[in-house]
């Protein structure tokens, strides 16, 4: 690539320069419709003369050509100094002169060549190679008008009609592709049909943008081949077969149900069998697994084509289907329309392997499932030992409109690259309607094509007509080996239509009349291939009629089973979560407490520094403060209540993953789980080894990308895989979690009851009015709650035997106010045999207030220490007053509720005053409401005066609950 960069970088600016001073006599680009587009509709001038045969001019006299004079006389100077010592120019240019310079004259018929007119031909074939594209039949239904480029315009070199049939030596160069055949001498009219059908068919190709020039090479190889590809006759029956299917898929729901929102494929068929190909071959290539988002449109197709998802199940949903009896404790949930639906299967490979597809439910929203798609995917690739990343792979689906629009997709292709996020490639297709919903894609995108923004990750894209049924399954099985070899993105890009509205049921004339009195008319791409396929013989007529009636047979008989059909198991429950209860199953509560040799242990190792490590001096000695704490025993702070969290968690073998913008060093520079060597720059995590020869993965901590639409789905999708895994995401400052509200409404607060799909994914949000401004204060606490399915007017059961209240909750949200009870409801996420997700509103000032301490007897499970009760060692829902006031203490005369940081100021107020007859009780956990701790923290203190609820700053910012006695309805307003 070096000497073609070299040759445009003087030879371009020189030709446009004639061009704009009328040296050559060169009409504009004309504006073609995509389907007429020939190689020589760019040659502008007809010359029927023979063609002359040029004679040799010194560079220096090619001032009225090509070049200007600088630039001629530049290269001149440049042949000398190479006829002197070909060691004193640059390799690319040694190269050039060796093919050219006292060969052309050797080579019989090409004797008047000279080096500026192979200099010419070599950038005419950069410039297929660039923008042939521009140049490709794409739209199948010819509406878009496109102006071809200068670049392929073959007067711009200097060459016309009457040189097609002129040799030209092309040389033997060190590069792939068109050039790298040993024949180093073709007819312009040979090199011109060759780019043409590499470059301007039914794909266009791009890639030149791609700075690693083995990648640009390899795509070389397989775009400019001797011949078009061509398929032989097993493979064009396999992919007629499930063209078939897709076609008559869409048919016989569109018969059914006539009035129905299916959101079907009619105009993009050919998605299916290009999946099933792509599938196919990354089989073939070493996927094992495979995770798969998308949008509406298509969607049941894939399901029941792709996926396999049983016919007869897919046609029950669509007459309301039938609630499952067979089972208990089956939960059903609140369901969602037919189109969001995920499922999971095996199925086989044309060849012979299986393959397990996964596809991810989502919402409305087009692209927020992007990457929940890819952190599952990851997921799998660390539970499966995948470090390659060649077994599991993620596939995205994308409309051409959500492609370009939604910044979610910008977010998700720049998490590909990074350390603890990639996947080693995605592959996009998108289903490129050329319209959304009514938009059309000039009000809809300010770039060329709906893909550019992949361009920015160097992902080579292939644009396809959707009409194209073989250039659609070549596509996608090229985008299948590129990922497999380079372990990156890739985009293909189906450019096709939509026969109906954004629903069956919406008029699209009303915004595109012209481009839908051309679909009216149009063929279906199963007609178009018949004929096709039919003229070469190799399939006969009767052969579709039997495909088609076997079809169809199958179809109707899946119909007539769907009538008496009825779900036999739970299909949210994957291998990992085989065990787990649903909601309608008591969950029996588990202790959290460690043994207190387990807690010396872990915590020696996790205070402790390799001896010829140097971290920064503060560094030090916040380790040292640490490891006297666990010395001790006392003032254990809340980093290292965190870091006893996980470390137990990881000796217990549960994967611990924080990530997070800054969470290594942490914002509030607590954490401090990564520190650098002030002289080597190495890097050592204590929580790495706190096990002998631990996975180096097992615990994952993770600065992210600036962003948290696409970070926390990621870690979201992530969470869901495996159940033994405690997976967080922290905002840089709780105010910023709203730059991902998406995830929150429609995913983590609702995704268990649309979907039946668990998580236990922890979210931290810092929060307080510690004077950093108002965008940096509040976490917003009451969305959350507002967010809350939990019932004010409804006291749940208590019974221990048959209490659920939190198994029938959406999320839990707490705030807690020591290490201890931090320490113990991240580990209650994992000691219990379901998954909810958990909302930390967590400190700013508590990191290090000389209040906010624990003792490490509160984090064990020893009988009689502090933290152990009658229910053993666990997370408190409601910490009672700390002054060790008697059940029924006669002297109460105020009881305090709060919850947050403002205990503690409380209490300094309450120890000024000397009101010993003042009781502060802490809610810890919000959501759902404890109201099992009222009887010991409240209704035994039969003589108390009156109940306050600690209230301030802002007071609507307030959050209303209600307590299990109607006497006690109170508000409680965010500490801030």
């Amino acid at each position: 690539m070096t000497w073609f960069r070299a040759i445009a970088s003087v030879a371009k600016v020189g030709g446009r320069r004639a061009l704009s001073q009328g040296r050559w006599s060169v009409s504009r680009a004309r504006v073609f419709p995509s389907q007429n587009r020939e190689f020589h509709a760019t040659i502008f001038k007809s010359k029927a003369q023979a063609a002359p045969v040029p004679r040799p001019v010194p560079l220096s006299r090619l001032t009225d050509s090509f070049l200007d004079g600088t630039s001629s006389v530049y290269l001149e100077e440049l042949q000398r100094a190479w006829e002197a010592d070909p060691n004193s120019v640059d390799e690319s240019w040694d190269n050039f002169f060796r093919n050219f310079v006292g060969q052309a004259s050797t080579s019989p018929g090409i004797s008047g060549q000279t080096i500026q007119e192979s200099m010419r031909l070599l950038l005419l074939v950069r410039a297929y190679q660039v923008n042939g594209h521009m140049k490709a039949k794409l739209d199948p239904l010819g509406l878009e008008e496109r102006t071809i480029p200068d670049d392929l315009n073959l007067e711009l070199y200097g060459f016309s009609e009457a040189d097609l049939d002129r040799e030209f030596f092309l040389g033997v160069w060190r590069m792939s592709g068109f050039l790298s055949e040993n024949r180093p001498v073709q007819t312009l009219r040979n090199i011109l049909t060759r780019l043409e059908q590499a470059y301007c068919g039914s794909i266009g190709y791009e890639y030149m943008h791609i700075a690693d020039r083995d990648k640009c090479n390899w795509l070389r190889d397989r775009i400019e081949t001797p011949t078009p590809m061509q398929y032989n006759r097993e493979r064009r029956q396999v992919m007629l077969d499930r063209l078939i299917w897709s076609t008559q898929f869409e048919n016989f729901l569109a018969t059914k149900w006539t009035t129905a929102k299916r959101f079907g494929l009619e105009g993009c068929e050919t998605l299916i069998p290009g999946m099933k190909e792509m599938f196919d071959r990354s089989a073939d290539l070493g996927v094992e697994s495979i995770v798969i988002g998308m949008p509406h449109r298509g969607r049941l197709n894939v399901l029941g084509n792709v996926v396999r998802k049983p016919l007869r199940q897919i046609f029950s949903e669509f007459s309301g289907g039938t609630r499952p009896t067979d089972e208990v404790g089956l939960y059903t949930g609140t369901g969602d329309v037919k189109y969001h639906l995920g499922t999971s299967y095996d199925r086989p490979t044309r060849g012979g392997k299986r393959i397990h597809l996964s596809l991810v439910a989502n919402p409305s929203h087009l692209e927020a499932v992007d990457p929940v798609v890819i952190g599952k995917t990851r997921a799998k690739q660390y539970y499966s030992n995948d470090e390659n990343r060649t077994k599991n792979m993620a596939v995205l689906l994308h409309g051409d409109g959500s492609f370009a629009g939604q910044g979610v997709v910008y977010e998700t292709l720049h998490l590909s690259a990074l350390p603890n996020y990639t996947t080693g490639g995605t592959i996009h297709i998108v289903v490129n309607n050329q319209v959304a919903f009514t938009t059309d894609p000039r009000s809809g995108r300010s770039s060329q094509y709906c893909t550019d923004v992949a361009k920015a990750l160097d992902a080579p894209i292939f644009h396809v007509n959707g009409d194209d049924l073989e250039a659609v399954v070549h596509a996608c099985e090229l985008a299948a080996e590129w990922r497999q070899t380079f372990h990156s993105d890739v985009v293909v890009d189906i450019v096709c239509y939509r026969r109906f509205g954004h629903n069956e049921i919406d008029e699209p004339s009303f915004t595109q009349p012209k481009m839908y009195q051309i679909i009216r008319n149009h063929p279906s791409t199963l007609e178009i291939y018949k004929q096709n396929i039919l003229k070469t013989g190799q399939v006969s007529q009767e052969d579709i009629d039997a495909m088609q009636k076997k079809v169809n047979t199958i179809l109707n008989e899946e119909f007539e089973a769907s009538k008496d059909y009825v779900p036999q198991r739970r299909d949210w429950l994957s291998a990992y979560w085989a065990g787990f209860k649903s909601p309608e199953q008591l969950s029996r509560i588990r202790n959290t407490g460690v043994k207190p040799e387990i807690l010396k242990n872990v915590g020696k190792a996790i205070t402790t520094l390799p001896e010829n490590f140097k971290p920064h001096k503060a560094v030090k000695r916040v380790y040292d403060q640490r490891a006297q704490m666990i010395e001790t025993g006392e003032g254990i702070d809340w980093a290292v209540g965190e870091a006893l969290a996980f470390a137990t968690l990881l000796v217990e073998g549960n994967h611990v993953r924080l990530s997070g913008q800054d969470v290594e060093r942490g914002t509030f520079s607590h954490r401090h789980s990564v520190l650098h060597d002030q002289v080597t720059g190495e890097q050592y995590c204590p929580l790495d080894h706190v096990m002998m020869n631990q996975n180096e993965e097992m615990f994952t901590v993770s600065n992210s990308s600036l962003s948290e639409f696409g970070v926390l789905g990621f870690e979201l999708g992530y969470s869901m895989e495996n159940p033994n895994s405690l997976v967080l995401w922290e905002a840089q400052f709780g105010d910023f979690s709203n730059g991902a509200q998406v995830i929150f409404d429609q995913f983590l607060s609702s995704g268990e009851s649309k979907w039946l799909r668990q998580t236990g994914l922890v979210v931290l949000l810092p929060h307080g009015y510690d004077g950093q401004g108002p965008e940096h204060s509040s976490a917003r606490l009451e969305r959350f709650l507002q967010m809350s399915d939990d019932n004010p007017f409804v006291i749940p059961e208590m019974e221990s035997t048959l209490r659920k209240q939190i198994q029938e909750c959406n999320w839990q949200v707490v705030n807690v106010t020591t290490p201890a009870n931090y320490f113990h409801v991240l580990r209650r996420q994992i000691h219990r045999e379901f998954r909810k997700p958990l909302i930390v509103m967590s400190p700013k000032n508590l990191l290090r207030h000389k209040d906010c301490k624990s003792n490490l007897s509160e984090f064990d499970d020893v009988e009689g220490h502090p933290g152990f009760d009658k229910q053993g060692t666990r997370f408190k829902r409601l910490i009672k007053d700390k002054n060790d006031h008697s059940d029924h203490e006669p002297s109460i005369r105020r009881l305090v509720l709060c919850s947050g940081k403002v205990y503690y100021e409380l209490d300094e107020l309450r120890q000024e005053a000397g009101h010993a007859d003042v009781a502060i009780c802490r809610v810890e956990q919000l959501c759902p409401f404890p109201y099992k701790p009222h009887p010991a923290g409240v209704e035994e203190i039969p003589k108390c005066g009156d109940c306050l609820v600690s209230r301030r700053a802002n007071e609507h910012g307030g959050i209303q609950l209600h307590s299990s006695t109607p006497l006690y309805c109170y508000e409680i307003s965010w500490p801030r």
